[in-house]
């Protein structure tokens, strides 16, 4: 692990060198690489890693630097910096942890006989795969580019989309060991400025040693949830369309290094349910898929708790419904069978994810319908729970949020469960229990998903 380094750069070229070898592991690392040069008739060494920096640019800066004479040196490091070096980012540095920072973040980094500081140029080359639009966030119209796992291109997707000096995005790191970098981005004319001061504190103040899953670590570290309240505290998205929407609305996104997703806040349950698709579409149609998937996410709770309340009470239920009642034999109890059908579903889920691509498809239609066909037949399940547990699945692809999903998923889990046990008390129970969860649900920016402040 390195620790914060205070020492600065002396003038002593071979104490400082020697410093930087005992440092870093050079002769054990094979990726980290020590080029010693001769520039102007004074010593120099380089510091750099294999496979970030661009070999080109490197060349004809070298080759430069090969032309220079003991006349033509400057005397000083700023001086050099200015007049010798024909590259576009270059920074003097004189802390020997910024100098190691740079150097283990991919610029280059030489030393020079006779300078009381080190010279910085970005020459970096990040290894990325291409902008693709991503698996999760699709859209039928707009855009086809989604965020990569590099930062700097992430930035630029909305940099492209956002050309408003407003637009600040502010460079910081967290992680002792990992040092991760991330970007805090935010309009500074619409932002507001008590959520942005927190978010900045609580970075600031972070004691971590490194951000093993990039993003989600952050959030953890950022806020941590409570295990019982399964809702998400930050909206994500791979999409940069979106994430510079919601910038022009005074929202706060941060990226994370090596993280193709942004985290967006603040955040409410309204906005966990928003998709692409809802920006691009007329008011009328947007606002109408909006609210569909809205009544069918509420659906995908209550539905079959009020269908097991039903079951359990049929004097309850109209007569023009009783078409739903349950006419076959009934060998499993019901919350056996919702319970089970609910375990089954996330293990097709499961195989779909961890099947090959061109096996995925039509294994999940074999498993489905062998599944549901031979169950019904040998009496484990009654074809009304299929149905409806059919619905909820597929239901639950509506909204596009993953853990939200699973928070629905528990909730539902938690209605059934208290409704099988004390019946309509319990139902009633649940739904207050569901309310709560919403209500006391506190988020970063100190509201609750319904959007209103607490103390």
């Amino acid at each position: 692990m390195i620790k914060k380094i205070k020492k600065e750069v002396g003038c002593s070229f071979k104490e400082n060198i020697q410093y930087m070898d005992q440092t870093l592991p050079v002769e054990k690392s094979f990726d980290i690489i020590r080029r010693e040069m001769e520039i102007g008739g004074k010593e120099s060494v380089f510091y750099y890693i294999d496979g970030f920096i661009k070999d080109e640019a490197m060349l004809k800066i070298m080759d430069s630097f090969l032309s220079i004479t003991a006349e033509d040196l400057p005397q000083d490091a700023e001086t050099f910096s200015k007049q010798k070096i024909p590259y576009v980012e270059v920074d003097v540095l004189k802390c020997f942890d910024d100098i190691l920072r740079n150097v283990l973040s991919g610029t280059a980094v030489f030393f020079v006989e006779g300078y009381d500081a080190a010279l910085c140029m970005d020459c970096r080359s990040y290894p990325a795969r291409g902008v693709d639009e991503p698996d999760k966030d699709k859209s039928l119209r707009g855009s086809r580019d989604g965020f990569v796992e590099t930062i700097v291109f992430n930035t630029a997707l909305m940099r492209r989309r956002i050309r408003d000096p407003h637009l600040i995005m502010e460079m910081t790191e967290a992680g002792q060991s990992s040092r991760t970098d991330i970007a805090v981005c935010y309009m500074s004319d619409r932002v507001d400025e008590e959520l942005l001061n927190n978010i900045k504190s609580r970075i600031e103040k972070l004691e971590v040693d490194d951000l093993r899953m990039n993003q989600q670590s952050l959030a953890e570290a950022l806020f941590k949830r409570k295990w019982f309240n399964p809702f998400p505290k930050f909206k994500f998205t791979e999409r940069p369309d979106t994430a510079a929407a919601c910038l022009l609305e005074g929202k706060v996104v941060i990226l994370v290094d090596n993280s193709p997703s942004a985290m967006i806040l603040p955040t409410s349950v309204l906005d966990m349910i928003e998709e692409a698709n809802d920006y691009y579409f007329p008011t009328l149609t947007g606002m109408y898929l909006k609210i569909s998937r809205t009544l069918i996410t509420i659906a995908t709770v209550f539905f079959t708790p009020l269908y097991l309340l039903y079951m359990q009470n049929p004097q309850w239920l109209p007569g023009v419904f009783s078409f739903v009642m349950v006419r076959d034999q009934i060998n499993l109890p019901l919350i056996w069978q919702f319970l089970l059908l609910e375990l089954s579903i996330d293990g097709l889920r499961l195989a779909a994810m961890n099947t090959p691509t061109m096996l995925s498809t039509p294994l999940s239609v074999i498993a489905g319908i062998v599944m549901g066909e031979f169950s019904v037949e040998s009496g484990w399940f009654n074809s009304e729970v299929m149905l409806y547990m059919a619905f909820v699945a597929v239901a639950n692809y509506t909204q596009p949020n993953f853990e939200l999903g699973y928070a629905l998923k528990f909730m539902r889990l938690m209605l059934l469960v208290l409704t099988a046990v004390f019946n309509l008390y319990g139902f009633v129970t649940g739904c207050i229990l569901v309310l709560c969860f919403l209500v006391f649900n506190k988020t970063l920016s100190g509201r609750n998903y319904l959007n209103v402040k607490i103390n």
